[in-house]
């Protein structure tokens, strides 16, 4: 059975833009054993699983549960558990928290408003070092599992707000981390990658290494933000924003590979065009443990265009 985070990191697979996309993350504290679908295969009600799936649907709402870091024995049960809501979107982002007995109280929520970047005065504003989300789901993917929670284990040690997560997306670039507020996800992490990009976060920047993107957008926008960032060397995590993303004609007819163009602005007016092509090339790898081998696919920035630059400036970034 292949190990895909292996693969996945001998290929040199692109990590650019492969951060799961959601908004907003509604993280439900469970503690015990998690199955591979883990909001109805865990110790929470598997109906109410079911229900908060429901409930998220088409919101831009992300449901996953978390726990701290550690043994995890099957009949540990928790009789209050941390519930938090956090929105990624720049210049918006936003985390809060509460404790509750029942997690049905979740239900109540206003799912549409939650993903829209409306928390409307819930629960309590986190005060706080950034949430650090490690995926360490080893019934989803076994990677998770063998690399996540040593890492997640460190960083609790270390004294970062650190949680084990169900699914942040991407076993093949395990250990995986998602950090909150900003929303970057990062891969193929270690205990100092991770502890930069948590130093970072306190003061708003984000680490290029190893990132693979910001959550608020999708992956085509993900990509390009990153592409901007690596070309004005800008880490400042709400210097960007993405006002635009839609599908064109691509380059190369006969090879019609979907291809976007996404508008990046900065906060200091300027903007830029980035062309963002779907690939699905390289060495064969697998997308998770046992999974098939198949070429994957990667989000590859072609150019990168000053908009409204009379000479038409065009950079091409080197993973394209």
């Amino acid at each position: 059975m292949s190990i895909c985070a292996t693969a996945s990191r001998e290929a040199a697979e692109p990590l650019a833009g492969t951060a799961a996309p959601a908004r907003t993350w509604l993280l439900i504290e469970q503690t015990g054993p998690w199955g591979a679908k883990a909001l109805t295969q865990s110790h929470l009600d598997p109906g109410l699983g079911r229900a908060l799936e429901a409930a998220a649907e088409g919101t831009d709402v992300r449901v996953a549960l978390i726990r701290r870091p550690g043994r995890h024995a099957d009949h540990h049960r928790a009789t209050r558990r941390r519930l938090f809501a956090a929105h990624t979107a720049p210049g918006r982002s936003w985390i809060r928290t509460t404790t509750v007995a029942d997690p049905w109280a979740a239900l109540g929520l206003d799912f549409a408003a939650l993903g829209a970047g409306e928390h409307e005065d819930l629960w309590e504003p986190y005060v706080g070092d950034p949430l650090v989300l490690v995926c360490t789901n080893g019934k989803r993917d076994r990677c998770c599992a063998l690399l996540g929670r040593p890492l997640a284990a460190e960083l609790a040690a270390a004294g970062a707000e650190a949680w084990e997560v169900t699914h942040i997306g991407g076993h093949r670039f395990s250990p995986t981390l998602f950090v909150l507020p900003h929303g970057y996800a990062y891969g193929r992490s270690s205990a100092p990658l991770a502890e930069e990009a948590v130093r970072a976060a306190r003061h708003g920047r984000v680490v290029l290494d190893h990132c693979r993107g910001r959550s608020a957008w999708d992956r085509p926008a993900q990509a390009a933000d990153l592409a901007v960032r690596a070309l004005l060397h800008e880490d400042r995590a709400d210097a960007l924003d993405v006002v635009r993303t839609h599908a064109v004609d691509p380059a190369d007819p006969a090879r019609p590979s979907p291809t976007w163009a996404v508008t990046v602005a900065h906060v200091d007016g300027r903007s830029w065009r980035v062309t963002v092509e779907q690939r699905a090339d390289g060495a064969a790898a697998p997308a998770s443990c046992g999974a098939p081998l198949g070429p994957p696919t990667r989000m590859a920035v072609t150019s990168v265009t000053a908009t409204g630059d009379p000479a038409g400036v065009r950079a091409t970034v080197a993973h394209g």
